[in-house]
């Protein structure tokens, strides 16, 4: 217990470890300030047609489901079409119907869009038949929303490693890894003590970070609070992994911004546009994060039928990181001379 008020007190000193754990907290209260302004805008489709060639009721029927622009030729159109930085669906008469085209590099939401889109144009008139009912979502958060609060609770859960890092680095810098070669501590309590200073601060971190932009109901906070712990427990593992090969503070400090980059990136651009059926998206397990982001992007539209898969491939992964550290440490106390003598050709 001294051991880790001792290292919480060095954490305290560092600016990068002060910032880190208020981070996430910072972000979640900006977006809780925005909880009244509607993302949805912002992710609504846009369509594009040329002048005088869609009919007005057409063009009406588009703007009443995205927003529509007109260019001039089918040139324009279609560079504004393949233009990397759009999300642009070309309309096109047909008969008396549409027709539609695609850049192919769109999300994947706005592929089966472009593509069912002339078949609800067909329909349309019968769909009129029909009373529409619009049924609120268990939660507040559109689309957009619950993407930047699941973003902002990896980063929290994933911010341990920071932690880890940069205190085993420090301690290598001072000279005190050395002094807990010789102490008579065991392996599982070396590591313990050294998982559980990650642990503690992301878990904080967290915690406040979900109070103040997630809103869950009674049957979610259970496999919420499983997740976290498990996440916050397997960030606290890679920070001891960075912290060990790590040279100095510099080389330290670029392992993490890889692998945060590395845990972040992946499964935010393989669920914005993969199909959750697509090999990709399972292969994608691979990265504990991934089974993070899409348990919380569950929580957060309201579904749970995925969650427990979410679990178990968080506890897979938290056996397996576990028991190759514990491998590493026990292997280096079983031959502290050959350690010692690697040190040494480094220097």
């Amino acid at each position: 217990m001294g051991s880790l008020k001792y290292q919480l007190k060095n954490i305290r000193k560092d600016k990068m470890c002060v910032l880190t754990f208020l981070l996430p907290i910072v972000v979640g209260i900006a977006i809780n300030f925005l909880s009244g302004m509607s993302f949805q805008n912002i992710g609504e489709t846009s369509f594009a047609g040329l002048k005088n060639d869609l009919s007005e009721e057409t063009i009406l029927w588009l703007k009443q489901n995205g927003t529509y622009a007109e260019y001039d030729t089918i040139t324009e159109l279609e560079n504004a079409v393949n233009e990397p930085s759009s999300q642009i669906i070309g309309v096109l008469k047909n008969g008396n119907s549409i027709r539609t085209f695609l850049s192919g590099d769109e999300l994947e939401v706005n592929r089966i869009a472009g593509n069912t889109l002339p078949q609800l144009y067909q329909n349309r008139d019968t769909a009129t038949d029909f009373r529409i009912t619009k049924i609120p979502l268990e939660t507040n958060n559109d689309g957009v929303k619950a993407i930047l609060i699941a973003i902002t609770l990896v980063t929290a859960m994933f911010m341990g490693c920071t932690f880890n890092a940069m205190n085993i680095i420090g301690e290598k810098e001072d000279g005190i890894s050395f002094i807990n070669q010789i102490l008579p501590m065991t392996v599982k309590t070396y590591v313990i003590q050294k998982t559980a200073l990650g642990f503690i601060s992301s878990f904080i971190s967290t915690v406040f970070t979900a109070l103040i932009c997630m809103k869950l109901n009674v049957a979610q906070i259970i496999p919420f609070i499983i997740i976290m712990i498990l996440s916050t427990y397997i960030s606290s593992l890679v920070g001891l992994y960075i912290g060990r090969h790590s040279e100095g503070l510099m080389v330290g400090i670029v392992y993490i911004k890889i692998i945060m980059i590395l845990f972040l990136a992946p499964p935010i651009l393989i669920y914005l546009t993969v199909s959750s059926e697509s090999p990709l998206f399972f292969i994608s397990y691979l990265l504990p994060s991934s089974a993070t982001f899409y348990g919380l992007m569950d929580m957060l539209i309201g579904q749970s039928k995925n969650l427990w898969i979410v679990i178990t491939v968080l506890l897979s992964h938290t056996v397996l990181w576990s028991v190759i550290y514990y491998l590493m440490e026990a292997n280096q106390v079983r031959n502290p001379q050959n350690n010692a003598l690697q040190g040494q050709q480094k220097k």
